[in-house]
C-alpha cells in the first residue's frame, strides 16, 4: 500500500486593506453582487465577480427557483455568462462573497461541487489557473487555482482513458 498526501495553500487576510486595489475592487463587486440575489428560500445571498484576462470585470449572483435543481450558483451564472460573451478570454480571478438577508456577511463562504467543477473545466479549457478569491466574515482566503478546491479531479482528460 502507498499513502498519499495532498497539500494545498491558502493565503488568509483579516480585511480589504491588505489587499491590492484590483482585489479590493472585486470584492466590493461581488458583495454589491451578492445583495441583488434572489434567493427567497435560503435567505441565502452569494455573489461573484470575476476579472476576465483583458480586466473585464463580470458579476452573478445565486438565481434561486421553488425546484431547487432548477436555480444556479452565482459562480456558475457569472462563469457562464463570460463564457458566452467572451469565449477568448480566460478569467485570472473570482472572487465569491455571500450575506444573509440582513446584509451580513456569512461565514467560511466556498464554492459548491458543481461549481468547483465548472471552475476546473475553465482552466482546462483556457490551459490557466485562475486565482480563487473567497470573502467571509471570518476574513479572505486566496487560492492559486481551482484544483485547489477540487484535488482529485475529473477533466477531459480523465475521458482519453476511457476505451
Amino acid at each position: 500500500m502507498k499513502t498519499k498526501e495532498i497539500k494545498i495553500s491558502i493565503s488568509q487576510f483579516e480585511n480589504l486593506g491588505e489587499l491590492s486595489p484590483e482585489d479590493q475592487e472585486l470584492i466590493l463587486k461581488a458583495r454589491a453582487s451578492a445583495s441583488l440575489a434572489y434567493a427567497p428560500y435560503s435567505n441565502y445571498l452569494v455573489g461573484a465577480a470575476l476579472r476576465l484576462d483583458d480586466k473585464t470585470i463580470v458579476t452573478g449572483n445565486n438565481q434561486e427557483n421553488a425546484s431547487f435543481p432548477l436555480g444556479t450558483c452565482a459562480e456558475r451564472s457569472a462563469i457562464f455568462w463570460a463564457n458566452a460573451n467572451y469565449p477568448d478570454l480566460a478569467i485570472d480571478t473570482i472572487v465569491v462573497t455571500a450575506i444573509d438577508q440582513d446584509g451580513r456577511a456569512a461565514k467560511n463562504v466556498s464554492p459548491c461541487g458543481s461549481c468547483r467543477q465548472v471552475m476546473l473545466e475553465c482552466e482546462h479549457r483556457y490551459s490557466k489557473s485562475m486565482r480563487i478569491i473567497l470573502d467571509s466574515s471570518n476574513g479572505i482566503e486566496i487560492l492559486e487555482n481551482a484544483k485547489s478546491l477540487l484535488p482529485l479531479s475529473f477533466n477531459g482528460d480523465s475521458l482519453k482513458s476511457i476505451g
